[in-house]
């Protein structure tokens, strides 16, 4: 998982996350397009399928071939057909199946914009001249500047409101479980059964969902919850809401009606965006069968399909996440699922200036909460980050449920804390968790925050509370570092060790992981495999996250002088990271780059001066060094 892709994972400069990614974290608002419910024959009993009960035995006949649909940025200006009418068929559809769009929505307010930003597109929600994006280029420019909208403080959150806990999850074991599973199983590891890995983590798989069937029961809880799911699947309600009561009920639905090709869709998107919080693995491949359902009932249908591409970015395979995002578009261009997993497979392919034509696209045809969070990111990684905090302020002043409030504000304060601006993001963190007191990006954020601040022991107590709900390697390593700064190194050990048993499991349920590897390796475990790693990641899709962790492992194997040009590399978009720019300024100063390698590291404590326990200490004990050379 990507820096950004998912905000639990993000950790040492990567989203521990994002997802992710974490980056943490980083940073994707759980939605999708609203599927057309298709009931069993009156008279007909539905025998209750494996995927609804919690096991593993359900598959469809047959799944359709995938078909080949032009890039997004083929497709037309992205005018959003009026509320309630049908749209006609769009030129990117040309040549494929005729199949209608579902209805777009009526166009939200866009991020209101206090000045023109100094990129060339339009900011989202404003109207713009010809359709560039149709041409491949990035012309357009607004015509008009919508006024700004009052932005809400921190102190006019919203009350705390209660969140399930991560062990109300019906696939899935306690969390106190399953961290004790991951750590039985680096035990084994470290004990010489490396020859078992993949076996074993298949093993910890079982222990980590352990009782899945036992609480997911009949399905009679959830379908008192949600009495009306049982008609038409509403899925970015759904999925904007509690999850947990999401699946149950959507199990409870398939259940009685099979042969509902939306509300499998829907089921297999909720699995994906459930594992990205609760970091349970073995939910992909109930997500993958759950689509795969949808598909053979009815084939292309572009929910399934939507939700196939959310399905490969949780799985790092970003190539094919954007295949399966541009054949969904084909079905219907305004598919809000589609268009922000295009986005982010673009982003995370290193491929910035189509990812920047597909917000601009994205926000046209579908403005909102989703994607306003992806444009904002897209500036951010092009450094315009004046452009990003407005647009996230903006969507935050749009946000309507608590979900979509602790996502964006949690995204503002993983900026604001990358900028070093500590007290502005504890207050973002603090307004996340008062929308939902269980967010678990926002507490790891609010730890980081804590950590840089210089409360060390408040944000050791939180990143407990994260790691024992969600062990994922972002803030595992967290933790660990801040462990290792007060001199505990055998907690921090186990720490990494945990990191490595997550990385086996993942890699057994079929996640590409060698970025998480490579950032956790390079400075925690054996610097030759971060480097196979980072190599691997950087063969698959050249971003300024993998040409970081390429720079950074060749330093720490000792090879700094091929590390030079990845080091620059990382920071050639106008992206402004801490720990790319210490990074850069450690391997500049061992080749003998002395004055560039004072300026490096000069701005990475500048910009965030509590960037990491370790890292920042030892840029500043470097700097130090560099000073009393000259």
């Amino acid at each position: 998982m990507s820096p950004r892709t998912n905000a639990s994972t993000r950790g040492s400069g990567q989203e521990a996350t994002r997802p992710a990614e974490t980056r943490a974290s980083a940073k994707v608002p759980a939605t999708s397009e609203m599927p057309t419910a298709t009931e069993a024959p009156a008279g007909t009993e539905a025998a209750p399928s494996a995927e609804a009960a919690g096991t593993e035995t359900a598959q469809p006949t047959e799944t359709p071939a995938p078909s080949t649909g032009p890039a997004a940025s083929e497709t037309p200006a992205g005018t959003k057909a009026p509320a309630g009418t049908k749209a006609t068929p769009s030129a990117e559809a040309a040549g494929a199946e005729a199949a209608q769009p579902t209805e777009p929505p009526a166009p939200s307010k866009g991020p209101a914009a206090s000045e023109t930003p100094p990129a060339t597109e339009a900011p989202p929600g404003t109207k713009s001249t010809p359709p560039a994006e149709a041409a491949g280029t990035e012309t357009a420019q607004p015509t008009q500047t919508p006024a700004s909208a009052k932005l809400p403080t921190a102190a006019e959150a919203p009350a705390a409101t209660a969140a399930p806990a991560a062990a109300a999850v019906p696939s899935a074991a306690p969390a106190p479980e399953r961290l004790g599973a991951l750590r039985r199983f680096a035990v084994a590891a470290r004990r010489g059964r490396g020859a078992h890995l993949t076996s074993c983590a298949v093993l910890l798989a079982v222990a980590m969902t352990a009782g899945a069937v036992a609480v997911g029961g009949d399905g009679q809880d959830a379908a008192r919850a949600l009495p009306g799911v049982s008609r038409a699947v509403d899925a970015e309600v759904l999925l904007r809401g509690d999850l947990d009561t999401a699946i149950r009920s959507l199990q409870t639905h398939v259940r009685q009606q099979p042969r509902d090709f939306g509300a499998w869709a829907t089921l297999g998107l909720a699995q994906v965006e459930r594992a990205r919080t609760d970091g349970d693995l073995s939910r992909y491949a109930r997500a993958e069968r759950a689509l795969a359902r949808s598909l053979a009932l009815r084939p292309g249908n572009d929910q399934a399909l939507a939700g196939q591409a959310a399905l490969a970015a949780a799985r790092h395979d970003f190539a094919a996440a954007l295949d399966h995002a541009d054949r969904a578009l084909e079905r219907n261009p305004y598919g809000e699922r589609a268009l922000c997993s295009r986005i982010d497979a673009l982003v995370e392919l290193g491929r910035y200036e189509e990812a920047a034509r597909a917000a601009t696209v994205a926000d046209r045809r579908r403005p909102g909460v989703p994607v306003f969070t992806r444009y904002a990111y897209v500036r951010e990684l092009r450094g315009d980050v004046r452009t990003a905090r407005r647009v996230l302020h903006q969507a935050l002043a749009d946000a309507s449920g608590p979900a979509d409030v602790a996502y964006v504000a949690t995204a503002l304060g993983n900026l604001e804390r990358g900028r070093g601006r500590y007290g502005v993001a504890l207050r973002h963190y603090a307004r996340a968790l008062a929308a939902d007191d269980a967010h678990l990006p926002a507490l790891e954020g609010r730890a980081r925050a804590q950590a840089a601040a210089g409360d060390r022991a408040g944000a050791i107590t939180t990143l407990e509370q994260v790691v024992a709900r969600s062990p994922l390697p972002g803030p595992l390593v967290a933790l660990g570092e801040l462990y290792e700064d007060r001199g505990d190194r055998a907690k921090a050990r186990e720490q990494y060790a945990l990191v490595d048993a997550w990385t086996a499991l993942a890699r057994a349920g079929g996640v590409d992981v060698d970025l998480d590897t490579a950032l956790a390796a390079a400075d925690h475990g054996d610097t030759a495999e971060a480097l196979r790693a980072a190599r691997a990641q950087w063969d698959r899709r050249r971003t300024v996250h993998t040409a970081d962790a390429l720079a950074w492992a060749l330093h720490r194997e000792g090879r700094s002088a091929e590390a030079l040009p990845y080091a620059r590399r990382a920071t050639a978009t106008g992206y402004r990271d801490a720990a790319f720019l210490h990074h850069r300024g450690m391997i500049e100063k061992a080749t003998g780059h002395l004055r560039a390698a004072r300026a490096s590291l000069t701005a990475a404590l500048e910009l965030n001066p509590g960037f990491s326990p370790l890292g920042a200490r030892a840029a500043r004990a470097a700097l130090k060094d560099l000073e009393a050379a000259r």
